[in-house]
């Protein structure tokens, strides 16, 4: 492998292969697992589990390869490239993006019925060049058993799959421009702590065998994976014990006003504590603070009698106004390098600083700009406005900053924010009515971007920035590995969902959403927004206002005082699906580290950190392996995650 001193070429034909290579097989595994067979979800965690489970085989096979031909075996920056594009396109193909926006091309046109109206009220203005009004091509995907590789079904498909491709495309990058911007304040400058590239990084690190032989790693390995394989056993053979770690819920209260607060979820995911074991104090503590803070507010709420507020707390409401505010303070945060980035983009002949980046910060600027032009375009050509367009995808990118700022800084296991994108946050502050018909039906397109932010690729390009720094490579072709992962990963995800709707009919899939809820979720919502049209919702967007103004006082007084316990992205994150399903190991996680460094201080929490990356490690692959054998004997198999 390449000397330290040296900057390494991770961005090779050979990484670019074995990229390309793996891209359609692990989107094609993740549509298996999440619409398929609607176990594992691999993407809504902030580690995509297919991805490590993938790095471990290459691994594996590297250490063969390297004994056999050094020459051809794979470097560390190789391994890390590959590990990228994958996680990119994987992202790109899951639970959050396409697995929703597949179902939603012909829905509207299958499903509309006289009861439901959609023929008078929104279907002649939905942009043709979007959807599929042709309810012969999706009968065979709704009902399966039907052949897709016809010339007729083919050129059907192509025009919608083209145009989001072009769409997504352009999203990643710019993306890739924002996070060029910001990389050298948040990477170089703050050395933020990155904690979700801790287990790859030493995966594939140059010492990357180390990694492996270390005894703590596997004993932590041993222990996630054991639980894995004990109850995947018990799915199969129930007389066998289990030792349960997902989700459970407990009804604690039964009387008024304290059934307020509902069934409390426990659970204990092994590579959740070990996430959670990399994450700072006063987050984690915050994660899990909060997250009863909004169960005792409910409580308070009933306790009260806020039937006037029947919302309350509004707690998506005050998830927008918080993530918005994470967005300003990262800004805020970066602002004197953003003048330095303006500066040196408005003053030809000034030497820049930018001579490490991947792209210039002129091309970063001007590739931005391009991005915002597109999507504005498109939205445009879609039937939507200037105006409204153009604040969506402010806030569109607002929110994208804030949740690459937080998996930068803090690296919780989830974050999803369900509900409270850029089209809800309209739609309340300004009134469906106002909006108009054109720009809700945009917003109804845009629904599988806005809809959760779990498998976000933001904050999976700034993480391989900063990999990318800590192994010294060479970035600059980083932008065409980060690109080409977008583009087969959109050509992937769509081929994967579209082949087996066809192959085993998406109507059949009883026990996944895809039919009964990603399809028609974006049109239940428009046909609401335009059979009751609405002015601005005060109660809902001053609670917008409250969460802004709650997560700026939060980062004050964590400013102030040294002393102050409480992290303002606990309060923006605490509100989520995610948190719902894993506050208790966070919990578990900042128990545990807090006795840690109390005890040993940072040399026996350095000591353990191959613990809990064994932890995840564990999880990760012997849970993959469940799925894999489930999938090869078309058998249902336990799946560890949610």
């Amino acid at each position: 492998m390449n000397s330290l001193s040296q900057k390494q070429q991770g961005v090779t034909l050979k990484s670019l292969l074995i990229a390309s290579l793996l891209i359609p097989i692990n989107c094609y595994w993740v549509i298996e697992m999440e619409v398929i067979r609607y176990s594992g979800h691999p993407v809504t965690i902030s580690l995509f589990f297919n991805v490590i489970f993938s790095l471990f085989i290459i691994i594996g096979l590297n250490q063969l390869l390297h004994r056999i031909s050094p020459a051809l075996s794979l470097t560390a920056s190789e391994l890390i490239i590959v590990y990228l594009m994958v996680s990119i396109a994987s992202g790109i193909a899951g639970h959050d993006m396409l697995e929703i926006l597949v179902p939603m091309l012909g829905h509207a046109f299958y499903f509309a019925t006289a009861e439901n109206e959609w023929k008078e009220l929104f279907l002649p203005f939905l942009p043709e060049w979007l959807t599929i009004n042709d309810n012969q091509l999706f009968y065979g995907y709704y009902q399966g058993e039907a052949n897709l590789y016809t010339i007729y079904h083919l050129q059907k498909w192509a025009k919608p799959i083209l145009w989001w491709t072009a769409f997504i495309f352009m999203l990643s990058l710019g993306m890739f421009c924002l996070n060029v911007m910001v990389r050298k304040r948040w990477i170089e400058y703050e050395k933020l702590s990155y904690p979700i590239i801790q287990l790859p990084m030493e995966m594939s690190g140059i010492t990357y065998s180390g990694f492996f032989k270390n005894q703590f790693m596997w004993s932590g390995f041993a222990i996630s994976g054991g639980l894995v394989l004990l109850n995947g056993l018990n799915f199969i053979f129930p007389v066998i014990p289990e030792l349960r770690t997902r989700i459970q819920h407990f009804e604690i209260f039964t009387d008024s006003p304290w059934n307020a607060m509902g069934r409390l979820p426990f659970s204990l995911y092994p590579f959740a504590i070990g996430l959670g074991f990399f994450i700072p104090l006063d987050l984690s503590f915050s994660c899990w603070f909060f997250f009863l803070f909004w169960r005792m507010m409910r409580v308070a709420g009933a306790a009260l009698g806020l039937r006037s507020l029947p919302g309350f707390p509004y707690m998506n409401e005050q998830a927008s106004g918080g993530y918005v505010a994470l967005c300003v303070i990262a800004i805020w945060a970066t602002r004197k390098h953003l003048y330095k980035v303006l500066y040196s983009v408005l003053n030809t002949g000034i030497e820049p600083g930018d001579r490490d980046e991947p792209i210039s910060y002129r091309t970063a600027v001007f590739g931005f700009i391009l991005t915002m032009a597109f999507v504005i375009f498109f939205c445009l050509k879609g039937g939507a406005t200037l105006g409204i367009s153009t604040a969506f995808f402010m806030f569109y990118f607002a929110i994208s900053l804030a949740i690459t700022r937080m998996r930068a800084e803090l690296g919780t296991p989830v974050h999803d924010l369900h509900y409270s994108g850029p089209d809800e946050i309209l739609t309340r502050s300004l009134g469906t009515r106002r909006i108009g018909r054109g720009n809700l039906i945009m917003f109804s397109m845009f629904w599988f971007i806005n809809r959760a932010y779990r498998s976000h690729q933001m904050p999976h390009q700034l993480e391989g920035l900063k990999i990318a720094d800590r192994f010294r490579m060479n970035t600059k072709r980083i932008l065409f590995a980060f690109m080409l992962a977008s583009l087969l990963g959109a050509l992937s995800g769509f081929w994967a969902l579209i082949d087996r709707g066809y192959r085993v009919g998406m109507e059949s899939r009883a026990y996944s959403p895809s039919l009964s809820a990603f399809g028609i979720e974006p049109y239940r919502r428009l046909t609401q927004w335009l059979n009751v049209p609405t002015e601005p919702l005060f109660a809902e967007t001053g609670f917008m206002g409250v969460g802004f103004l709650a997560t700026l006082l939060l980062m004050f007084l964590r400013m102030k005082f040294v002393w102050w316990p409480f992290h303002p992205a606990g309060f923006a994150i605490s509100t989520s699906w995610g948190m719902n399903v894993t506050w208790s190991c966070l919990f578990m996680s900042w128990l545990i580290k807090g006795i840690v460094l109390k005890n040993g201080g940072i040399g026996l929490h350095r000591k353990l950190e191959p613990l809990f990356l064994g932890l995840i490690l564990g999880e990760f692959v012997c849970g993959s392996l469940w799925t894999i054998i489930g999938i090869v004997l078309g058998i249902p198999t336990y799946g560890f995650w949610v």
